[in-house]
């Protein structure tokens, strides 16, 4: 499993540790991957994902999984979040034309 979040993309990045005598050595910036479940209000139904601790304050923020997921660009979206967002988008519409 890459250490990766599923909904921003964002990754390890590369660096220095740079001691006091200024010494380098590389070493690797590791994001804050959670393990969350959250709640889909269009399905009714839970998916576990694998994100970054901001990220999850973002779908905190922005209202919910839904909102979230119909707001964030396909790029930056893995497989599974991008299955689920057009699950959304097709629920949705159907609910929007029966309405």
């Amino acid at each position: 499993m890459s250490r990766r979040c599923e909904f921003t993309g964002k990754g390890a990045q590369v660096g220095n540790n740079v001691s006091h005598a200024n010494n380098k050595t590389k070493t690797r910036f590791m994001p804050n991957l959670c393990n969350v479940s959250l709640m889909s209000e269009a399905m009714g139904l839970t998916y576990r994902f694998r994100i970054s601790a901001i990220a999850l304050k973002t779908v905190e923020h922005v209202g919910g999984l839904d909102n979230f997921l119909m707001k964030a660009r396909d790029a930056d979206l893995s497989e599974k979040a991008l299955k689920l967002k057009n699950a959304i988008a097709r629920k949705l519409e159907a609910q929007k034309a029966a309405a």
